[in-house]
C-alpha cells in the first residue's frame, strides 16, 4: 500500500488483514512504491495518485516498465477526466475513487487475483 497519509495506510491495511489479505509492504511516495515492488514483487499494488515528490503516476509508469503485467490499483480523490485518462493510458489495472468502498476494493482484488468472490455478511 502506497499513500502519503499514514492513517489511510493503517486503516486500509488493517481492513485487508481482517479479510485475510497479507500486506507485505507500505510506502509513502511513488519512489518507495517502485523500490518495494522490485524488492517484494507483490501480487497487487495499491497506490495513491497524488503524493508529494514522487507521485502515483511515477510509480505506475516505473512499475509497468519493470513488469508490464503487474496488477496496480490506483486510488485517488481526483475526479478530473484528465487524471482518469492518464491513469488509463499508463494501464492502471483498476482505478478507485476516494472515499472508497471497501466492498468494491475486495471485488477488484478478487477479480485481479482470479479468486472466487466470497460472500460477506
Amino acid at each position: 500500500m502506497i499513500d502519503d497519509d499514514v492513517d489511510t495506510i493503517a486503516v486500509f491495511c488493517d481492513y485487508l488483514e481482517i479479510k485475510q489479505i497479507k500486506v507485505i509492504g507500505k510506502g509513502f511516495n511513488g519512489k518507495e512504491a517502485v523500490e518495494l515492488y522490485q524488492k517484494l514483487k507483490p501480487d497487487i499494488v495499491f497506490s495513491d495518485v497524488m503524493m508529494p515528490e514522487y507521485d502515483g503516476f511515477y510509480a505506475l509508469e516505473k512499475i509497468r516498465q519493470i513488469d508490464p503485467d503487474a496488477k496496480i490499483i490506483m486510488v485517488t480523490a481526483d475526479l478530473r477526466a484528465e487524471t482518469e485518462h492518464r491513469l488509463k493510458a499508463l494501464k492502471a489495472s483498476a482505478i478507485v475513487f476516494k472515499p472508497f468502498d471497501m466492498n468494491r476494493i475486495m471485488e477488484i482484488i478478487y477479480r485481479l487475483a482470479s479468486m472466487p468472490m466470497q460472500t460477506t455478511y
